[in-house]
């Protein structure tokens, strides 16, 4: 049950870190006329719930425009913590309960 617990976790942090990578893609690609992209609009969407909760626990005199970079940084950090736990429980119950 733990291990199920942690692959969803991890496939959550791994879904949100491809939509904030390739909205930061699409920034760069599309430019100004970038809120008018659909595809970016939708990426934004599934960012939006993990940089609004970076928005509120950093400081104020952090700027807007790099909440999305600190999000995907502190993503990957979880993602990485995610996955070490999973290594550590997969040896702890053994690598046939993990395929």
């Amino acid at each position: 049950m733990l291990l199920l617990l942690v692959d969803v976790l991890q496939l959550v942090l791994y879904i949100a870190l491809l939509g904030l990578l390739g909205q930061g893609a699409l920034h760069l690609l599309a430019g100004a006329r970038r809120d008018r992209n659909v595809f970016y609009r939708v990426l934004r969407a599934v960012g939006r719930p993990f940089a609004r909760l970076v928005r509120a626990a950093t400081p104020a005199r952090v700027a807007d425009r790099h909440v999305p970079l600190l999000t995907f940084a502190l993503l990957l950090g979880a993602y990485v913590a995610v996955t070490f736990w999973k290594i550590a429980l997969c040896l702890r119950v053994g690598m046939q309960s993990c395929r």
